[in-house]
């Protein structure tokens, strides 16, 4: 199959929903990541999902709409607080899991009885989603276990040849998945932190409850092994010193004849010295933006270790730590 990137104009996102429409998938940008699209009422067209992925079965899908109308059609009840939450937060980058109806296929929701539901704010993903006509499954357009994508040519490298159609949105902008807060429980739960922080929601709704991981994948990210460049990570915690811990380790990796490069951010660079690093940008908001990226291009430039820089866990912080703490399979220095 060829795969093509093309620009998302009326007649090329009237092309790609009529693509959906007739049971394929195509990949599309949003303002977190890149996802790859499906009707959610299709059962077969979610397994070509799981299969152009290589995702586990069980990992469920996020279930993306153009309209708060749609929830409706996808949600069994919507408690209070999870009508709070839609109006201050939806359109944006958070996810609410709510108790599925009987027409959404158990192959989106990995077999629970749920359903995670997301309301973009990208304009391209917006107008995809109001063409198809129809509520988008959608994880993100990559290989399972990658590092996410943030750009057209991301979800080329890994899924060239398994797809027909990429919408090309540019970069996107938050570059962190969403954050999902579970309404299904008697006090709302965090599932996985994201692209709003958590204690924006609480200010909302109030205290949230939070979820490490368990058993079953309750939503994307909580399972399985993610996010992971082919190049080994290393996570520094954020402390006073850490650059120091962060050199010492470099050294001593770069001694035994490894290739490391420093994930930092710009006004830390000098902390460095002439060691490699791939400056991440100037704030935190820039660090979750440029994240996914920067663990892409290190594995482009042959880097075989990459050590990370901590932050602090407020708002935008929090999703940098669980992915880089997912990345790093939990190898925390």
């Amino acid at each position: 199959m060829d795969t093509r990137i093309i620009k998302p104009t009326e007649e090329n996102l009237r092309i790609c929903a009529e693509a959906v429409r007739g049971g394929g998938i195509v990949a599309f940008p949003t303002e977190t990541v890149y996802g790859l699209g499906a009707s959610a009422f299709d059962e077969k067209a979610v397994k070509k999902i799981y299969r152009a992925k290589g995702r586990p079965s069980d990992n469920p899908l996020i279930v993306h709409i153009s309209s708060l109308d749609q929830v409706k059609e996808l949600a069994a009840s919507v408690p209070f607080k999870a009508h709070v939450f839609m109006k201050k937060f939806m359109p944006g980058a958070v996810t609410m899991v709510l108790k599925k109806k009987p027409c959404v296929p158990d192959t989106v929701t990995g077999g629970l009885d749920t359903v995670a539901i997301r309301m973009p704010s990208h304009p391209v993903a917006n107008k995809f989603i109001a063409e198809c006509g129809v509520p988008i499954a959608a994880p993100s357009a990559n290989r399972s276990s990658r590092p996410s994508p943030t750009t057209a040519k991301h979800v080329l490298h890994d899924l060239r040849g398994r797809i027909e159609y990429i919408l090309d949105g540019g970069q996107c902008d938050i570059g962190l998945e969403s954050t999902v807060v579970d309404f299904t429980t008697a006090r709302p739960r965090i599932l996985r932190s994201g692209g709003v922080g958590a204690e924006e929601i609480e200010k909302a709704i109030g205290k949230l409850d939070a979820v490490i991981s368990g058993g079953k994948a309750l939503c994307p990210g909580m399972k399985y092994k993610h996010y992971s460049p082919r190049a080994e990570v290393l996570f520094s915690a954020y402390y006073a010193n850490m650059s120091d811990t962060i050199n010492d380790y470099y050294d001593r990796y770069a001694a035994s004849g490894r290739n490391p490069v420093i994930l930092c951010l710009s006004g830390r660079k000098e902390l460095y010295g002439g060691r490699n690093v791939i400056d991440v940008g100037e704030s935190v908001d820039d660090y979750a933006k440029n994240l996914f990226l920067s663990l892409r291009l290190a594995d482009a430039k042959k880097y075989d270790l990459i050590i990370a820089e901590g932050v602090t866990s407020d708002g935008l912080g929090a999703g940098i730590i669980n992915r880089l703490v997912k990345a790093s399979a939990e190898h925390i220095i």
